[in-house]
């Protein structure tokens, strides 16, 4: 008995690996590294999350239905900045 499954011939993972690898090569190289605006303006991706963060309504933010999420992350970002500044 043939114990190979049959699948649809189409879709990302069906084909060769080579095919893959060129294609998601192309992602990779879409945006040219001058033109990241948010890896070389700072200011300007705090301003954007903070505008995204502004569309979503009080009732749907996490921290402000879950405390101890928000506690959770502020200790978390704290010791991750603490332990940047040891250096």
């Amino acid at each position: 008995m043939d114990t190979l499954h049959k699948t649809a011939a189409r879709g990302f993972a069906s084909m060769d690996e080579d095919k893959q690898r060129h294609i998601a090569r192309k992602g990779g190289q879409s945006v040219p590294n001058e033109k990241r605006s948010f890896s070389r303006d700072h200011a300007l991706a705090a301003s954007a999350g903070r505008k995204g963060g502004q569309n979503v309504p009080d009732e749907k933010r996490s921290f402000s239905k879950d405390r101890d999420l928000a506690v959770q992350a502020g200790r978390k970002g704290g010791k991750s900045s603490s332990i940047k500044n040891v250096d």
